[in-house]
């Protein structure tokens, strides 16, 4: 996938130069890099079977199984005392002792404000033991193309909304964040269905580019994104 980026706090800049914090931030851009449309569709295909309606579910799959298979901590709670551990109120998604917290929010705009205070509360010296003691946080969200063309909701808060919020919160946000802004898919969109009597939109995949058959039996096609091997497995260059 393709992303665009925001710095608060000269996040990047730290995290592109600093050698305790370059190693698993190439991590992070390399998880998201490594994520290819072909990827999206099988993970949304297995998981969903016809229930999703958007892309969000296989694309938290995909995140956990790679953060994972890197060493990250799943679903690390912030402080330690148990009252905190009950729900998932005080837990990140991702981080790495002593160095990064990630947050991946795909959930009502509501929750902007509170997606970006997580990963602070994580970096800063708090009052509370902290069980996950990090420096920087890493918020990932969907862009308002990825929005569109992913199936999501309307009410989620899109990329541009949490970069519009990092001046207004420049004091509370005492920690830098970087946010990600995940860019739409180019070969598929999910479009929106409804089954007769059941009220809720269901989400199915649609491819958007021609696929030409080879004497091999596989796919391809080349256009500006690159070219195409198998059905929508990958690109040679992004």
């Amino acid at each position: 996938m393709n992303f665009l980026t925001e710095s608060h706090r000269f996040a990047e800049i730290i995290l592109e130069n600093d050698p305790q914090f370059s190693s698993d931030w190439k991590q992070v851009k390399n998880v998201i890099k490594s994520i290819y449309d072909g990827d999206i569709i099988r993970a949304f295909n297995k998981i969903s079977k016809g229930k999703d309606k958007s892309i969000s579910i296989a694309l938290n799959a995909l995140f956990r199984e790679r953060f994972i298979a890197l060493g990250w901590n799943n679903q690390p709670y912030i402080f330690q005392a148990p009252h905190l551990q009950t729900d998932s109120t005080w837990r990140l998604d991702f981080a790495k002792s002593g160095t990064i917290a990630i947050e991946v929010a795909y959930n009502h705009g509501e929750a902007v404000s509170w997606n970006l205070i997580k990963p602070v509360l994580a970096s800063n010296i708090n009052l509370m033991t902290r069980q996950t003691v990090t420096q920087i946080g890493i918020v990932i969200t969907a862009t308002k193309d990825l929005k569109k063309v992913g199936g999501f909701d309307g009410v989620v808060g899109p990329y541009e909304k949490y970069v519009q919020y990092l001046k207004p919160m420049e004091f509370q946000l005492t920690a830098p964040l970087n946010i990600i802004g995940l860019l739409p898919p180019r070969t598929f969109k999910i479009e929106h269905y409804q089954i007769p009597g059941i009220r809720k939109k269901l989400g199915r995949v649609k491819l958007i580019v021609n696929f030409k058959k080879n004497p091999s039996g596989s796919f391809s096609i080349r256009n500006k994104g690159g070219t195409y091997k198998g059905r929508i497995y990958c690109y040679n260059k992004y």
